[in-house]
């Protein structure tokens, strides 16, 4: 089961050399190998535009510098409720 999407991932397919290491590494599963081949002759990685996670880890699985770039989405602001001042220790 994938989480939030809390990311997004962009594959420069000029860059890609279509080996699969971060579509098999995406513990979401959103990467997928493109059907279509590139200018190079190889089905380059794709991002299917949902489920992603921000975890990084197709980055860092990736043998081609530049080919991946991952943006995290800003964590949501948490809304701490002031404690009241009345309350008082017995």
């Amino acid at each position: 089961m994938a989480g939030q999407p809390r990311g997004k991932v962009t594959i420069r397919m000029e860059e890609c050399k279509g080996c699969g290491l971060c579509v098999e590494a995406c513990p979401p599963k959103c990467l997928l190998l493109a059907r279509e081949l590139s200018a190079f002759g190889v089905h380059p990685a794709h991002y299917t535009g949902e489920g992603c996670t921000g975890c990084g880890i197709c980055f860092y699985c990736c043998p081609e510098p530049g080919a991946i770039t991952v943006y995290r989405a800003a964590p949501r602001a948490r809304v701490i409720a002031p404690l009241d001042a009345k309350v008082v220790a017995a």
